[in-house]
């Protein structure tokens, strides 16, 4: 059996993934708010992390090295896909697991990718590394493969608010000044190394979704591509998006996905990330 293994900010729940071949194990993050802790499990409630969030401080902590060993350990063979590494600690921990792991039994093969991404990039990466494995493929190759998708894909998003993305240092002050000031929507996107960098500017809903069309337009061949795209709390934006990629651009399929905790801590009420 292949074991994957994720952060939650993949998004994705165990059994989505999780059959005769091959297991998902999700590993929380966790969300610290006024003091309280809200690990980002199947008990999460959502609207409830987003309240308490508007009213206190809050920061986030990535899984534990042990946390990851401990899960390395239940197959001899693992995949673990992590959020970017620019963003959080969790690839480092991943791999300090790994060293863990292997310190106990070498004979396991562990393999460790940094996604360069969040939300529906992860889930994507994981999606293919089952389809593979259940296709057949060695252990090897399933991984080269991966790397090779992953630098394919493409990440952008917009939010109602960047106060969690500014406060972490995950991006500049001026971004969420421009949007809180002047109304602006900011179309940001995963640059190539997995940091954050703006692609562009819209005023209102309709020219948002264009100006995320042509982006994706720009960034690469989007033929017969797959399309996540994750909402915090914003289902009705998460359809409408839908609808203008849909009308414009020959991708294969676009799904609509509800942000966990992690992803809809950055995210904020309403914002929209797209993986494709």
């Amino acid at each position: 059996m292949l074991n994957l293994i994720s952060d939650s900010s993949c998004d994705l729940r165990a059994f989505e993934l999780s059959g005769p071949q091959v297991r998902l194990q999700v590993i929380p993050m966790h969300l610290h708010i006024d003091h309280k802790d809200f690990p980002d499990d199947e008990d999460l409630n959502l609207r409830e992390m987003l309240e308490a969030m508007a009213k206190a401080p809050s920061s986030t902590a990535c899984p534990s090295p042990q946390a990851f060993a401990d899960a390395f350990a239940q197959e001899k063979e693992s995949i673990c896909v992590t959020i970017s590494s620019p963003l959080s600690g969790t690839y480092q921990a991943a791999v300090t697991g790994r060293e863990l792991a292997l310190a106990e039994d070498p004979e396991r093969k562990i393999f460790v990718l940094d996604s360069r991404s969040t939300a529906g990039g992860m889930a994507l990466l994981l999606r293919k590394a089952a389809a593979l494995y259940e296709a057949g493929r060695p252990f090897e190759e399933i991984c080269d493969i991966l790397t090779t998708y992953r630098d394919n894909l493409r990440t952008c998003f917009t939010l109602m608010s960047f106060h969690n993305l500014v406060q972490a240092g995950r991006m500049k002050p001026i971004t969420g000044a421009l949007l809180q000031t002047l109304g602006i929507h900011v179309i940001a996107q995963a640059t190539p190394e997995g940091s954050i960098s703006v692609a562009g500017k819209a005023r209102g809903e309709v020219k948002t979704y264009q100006a995320i069309v042509e982006q994706m337009k720009k960034s690469k061949n989007c033929r017969g591509a797959e399309v996540i795209v994750s909402h915090c709390e914003n289902l009705v934006g998460a359809v409408r998006l839908k609808e203008h990629i849909l009308k414009e651009l020959p991708v294969r399929s676009v799904e609509i996905r509800s942000c966990r905790g992690l992803t809809g801590y950055y995210a904020m009420e309403g914002g929209l990330i797209l993986a494709y």
